[in-house]
């Protein structure tokens, strides 16, 4: 594992722990990137199993923006500033995705955003990963019904 990947981990796991310590429901299914059950899309190769664009999100995002998107997760509780809010449609119109990208690769620092959010540089050359990652950030922006 690199530095940077043992960084994120940890502090992953730290906000984790101190956010849990009151509980936190599991609102809805997140928006996957295809119809299936998550875990069935856009795989991505790791040593140990392959992950994909959903796994990523559950594993990695939702624990500070929340399965629902709107930057509830256990670890926010914890956090200042909160992280975004996927389902705010000003925000929704306000970012390319691109941007979107950059953000999860090179983390908040790249894009002038808080330094809490974690880079994600082992997705750097997972273009289908990272595509299935705006579909969900963009699937929160999405009237349900």
């Amino acid at each position: 594992m690199t530095k940077a990947g043992l960084g994120w981990l940890i502090s992953c796991v730290l906000l984790t722990v101190s956010a849990c310590s009151e509980g936190h429901e599991r609102p809805k299914p997140l928006p996957t990137t295809s119809g299936k059950a998550p875990g069935d899309s856009l795989a991505l190769t790791t040593d140990s199993a392959p992950l994909t664009a959903d796994q990523v999100f559950s594993t990695r995002c939702a624990t500070c923006h929340g399965y629902s998107g709107k930057g509830d997760g256990a670890a926010a509780r914890a956090l200042n500033p909160k992280p975004r809010d996927y389902t705010d449609p000003n925000w929704q119109k306000s970012v390319t995705d691109a941007q979107i990208k950059k953000t999860i690769v090179e983390g908040g620092p790249a894009v002038g955003k808080s330094s809490l959010m974690a880079p994600n540089a082992d997705l750097a050359n997972e273009p289908g990963v990272l595509d299935g990652l705006v579909k969900i950030v963009r699937g929160f922006g999405q009237p349900s019904g």
